[in-house]
């Protein structure tokens, strides 16, 4: 069911740079009915942990708006059906492969020296504890955007496939 859910919203995604409230709000619904359906009381508790982690940990990346609330939405209803450990293995197996799709774009476009210039003046933002500014952000259209919902959707794709392969 989570990998029915991240092709649909890698998709959208992939089409619109948008993972709609049409998806994320049943999705998020579905995966603490299914769980509280199949595992009780520990399922519910399951599936509200994992939906509040990737709501919490992904929440200060769309106050800066450097990730888009669709994702956040997404990863949310991610951690309803996957609960916490699981969307924790997800998470970091995404954000590799998100790192892997800017390196192929950056470079695809010819951007890596705006690109290292741009990561400076964010570590510097962090540095000095202050944001770095409406450039360095999703609102800028000139910006190299990823689209995290994809790489968050082939996470899902490749745990759940390695899990039903019995893949260690």
């Amino acid at each position: 069911m989570p990998a029915l859910l991240a092709l649909a919203a890698g998709w959208t995604d992939w089409r619109s740079r948008r993972i709609p409230n049409w998806l994320t709000v049943p999705g998020l619904l579905l995966g603490i009915a299914a769980n509280s359906w199949l595992r009780g009381w520990p399922g519910t508790k399951d599936s509200l942990l994992g939906a509040g982690l990737g709501l919490l940990l992904l929440l200060p990346f769309v106050w800066i708006r450097s990730l888009g609330a669709g994702d956040w939405k997404f990863v949310g209803a991610l951690g309803a059906f996957l609960g916490p450990q699981n969307l924790l293995t997800v998470l970091l197996l995404g954000i590799l492969v998100n790192g892997l799709m800017a390196v192929i774009m950056v470079i695809m476009k010819k951007r890596v020296r705006e690109t290292a210039s741009n990561m400076g003046r964010m570590l510097a933002a962090l540095l000095t504890i202050h944001l770095p500014g409406p450039e360095l952000t999703l609102d800028n259209p000139d910006l190299v955007k990823v689209p995290f919902g994809v790489a968050v959707a082939i996470a899902v794709i490749l745990y759940t496939s390695r899990q039903a392969w019995g893949i260690a």
